[in-house]
């Protein structure tokens, strides 16, 4: 086995044919649906907050189990998609030695530095008995569930997205304490960009942030269930640094002392840090890597403003995407399908209803003898019902390609489901209050906003125009060897 220092490997011998872009910052009619739609989102799941408030007035003693719905609405839904938009307005977006939050919220301190490739990273994280952290899916979730409900102990499990330079973290490493799932060392990786430097002209190749998760509760800031982290980073900080010396010698440290002021301050989830505002430099330069130091994952961040020039090809890209797809994706595309099943049987039940049909066409034509009429009002009917079926079949194709990364399928179900939730709140607001009392009405709409938050996340819409740029190029790819 041959050693290699400071070379990233090939990871294969297909390459792109043209370097595969994808850029996110350009402004583009898609982009400006996008922001409509992130920010409706944030309206509509706080109208149903207060929707679901109301209808606990009505409920009796199933007041108690209204307001745990609306906790969950108010903490899952409204609360992050609110921080994330007022945040876009009063936290600076350029480095202060802090990440953020998926929420857009202030998280961790940046407290570490790091020179060298990410394979030797890899190599000294390792031999300093740390577990590389699994990335977030359907799976890693449930798992991360059941080791917390069971207290099973979970050394891969995935750590929460943090942001900095824009983008979430690249790798995320940590250690268990005594099997427990709720406690744990953890750091988090951010490549910095080519020719970035630190405050004062110091030059690094990474930054991390490190943090002692030591117990679970729920956060100040958007009352969700949440790792509480010690406020005393700094011990993590020297933590890290004394592991990765003391099991791999070639490691050195540069240390810059007053980095930063020191603070007192506190995190996206509302829990205290204290800082002397010190950032060692981990020097990992020296260290010489091997083959099992190259983690079976792609060399780009979906987040980044990259392009993928080196390595794999097209195919693997898009290949490796769809097999990692965001649990928000699978969640909007999978809801769209519990909505079409929920809104089949609502129809059917009407439709079952023949003879209320009649009175309503009654009282809407004023027809008193309706036996002349029945065969219209039976062609409407079936004219509905095809229309019904018809959109039917689309939103299924629809939640598919969604699946499958078309960013076009995304907007459509948007789309409608925005329409649903205007002409709801239009219903609402013009007098007919039976939204706030009627369960069959309440729960589509809370569908509805729950598939627009999804598939309005960051993480789909990177997914799917990720993954549209990428089948794009596949297409191009193909056409070349033609």
């Amino acid at each position: 086995m041959s050693a290699r220092s400071g070379s990233e490997p090939s990871h294969g011998s297909h390459r792109l044919k043209q370097p595969f872009v994808f850029r996110r910052h350009h402004f583009t009619v898609t982009g400006a649906l996008d922001y409509v739609f992130f920010l409706f989102g944030g309206a509509a799941s706080t109208w149903l907050a207060l929707l679901i408030l109301l209808r606990g007035f009505s409920l009796g003693w199933w007041q108690v189990a209204t307001l745990l719905l609306f906790w969950c609405v108010l903490s899952y839904l409204a609360l992050p998609r609110l921080h994330r938009i007022l945040s876009q307005i009063y936290v600076p977006n350029y480095f202060i030695g802090r990440t953020r939050t998926s929420d857009g919220l202030l998280g961790d301190p940046v407290n570490l530095a790091w020179r060298g490739s990410e394979s030797q990273i890899h190599h000294a994280m390792k031999a300093a008995r740390w577990s590389l952290a699994e990335e977030i899916t359907a799976a890693s979730t449930w798992w991360t569930i059941v080791s917390t409900v069971s207290r099973r102990s979970y050394p891969e499990a995935p750590v929460s997205p943090l942001l900095l330079f824009g983008r979430r973290q690249d790798f995320a490493y940590q250690q268990e304490v005594d099997g427990d799932p709720s406690q744990r060392h953890h750091v988090r990786f951010w490549k910095c960009p080519k020719g970035w430097l630190l405050p004062g002209g110091h030059q690094a190749d990474w930054l991390a942030a490190g943090t002692y998760d030591k117990s679970v509760g729920l956060s100040l800031f958007t009352l969700q269930f949440t790792h509480k982290i010690d406020e005393n980073t700094d011990l993590e900080r020297d933590y890290i640094v004394d592991s990765v010396t003391a099991a791999e010698p070639a490691v050195n440290i540069d240390h810059i002392e007053d980095f930063s002021t020191g603070y007192h301050s506190r995190n996206g989830g509302g829990d205290a840090i204290i800082t002397d505002g010190d950032l060692p430099i981990v020097e990992v330069g020296k260290v010489v890597p091997d083959d099992s130091d190259y983690p079976e994952r792609l060399d780009y961040v979906m987040d980044a403003t990259v392009g993928i020039e080196h390595g794999h090809s097209v195919k693997a890209l898009t290949k490796t995407l769809w097999s990692k797809r965001p649990l928000q994706t699978l969640l909007g595309a999978a809801l769209v399908l519990v909505l079409l099943i929920f809104q089949a049987l609502g129809v059917t039940s009407v439709l079952l209803d023949w003879n209320g049909i009649r009175t309503e066409f009654s009282l809407l034509t004023q027809f008193a003898d309706l036996s002349s009429h029945d065969r219209e009002l039976r062609i409407g009917a079936g004219i509905l019902i095809g229309i019904s079926l018809l959109i039917g079949c689309l939103q299924v194709a629809a939640s598919a390609s969604v699946i499958r990364g078309s960013n076009r399928a995304r907007l459509w179900i948007l789309a409608l489901s925005t329409i649903s939730i205007i002409v709801s709140m239009a219903n609402y607001f013009t007098g007919d209050r039976e939204l706030a009392t009627n369960g069959y009405a309440l729960t589509t709409i809370a569908l509805q906003v729950t598939v627009l938050l999804s598939l309005s996340s960051d993480s789909s819409r990177l997914f799917t125009r990720f993954s549209t740029a990428a089948q794009r190029a596949e297409r191009q790819d193909r056409a070349l060897e033609d």
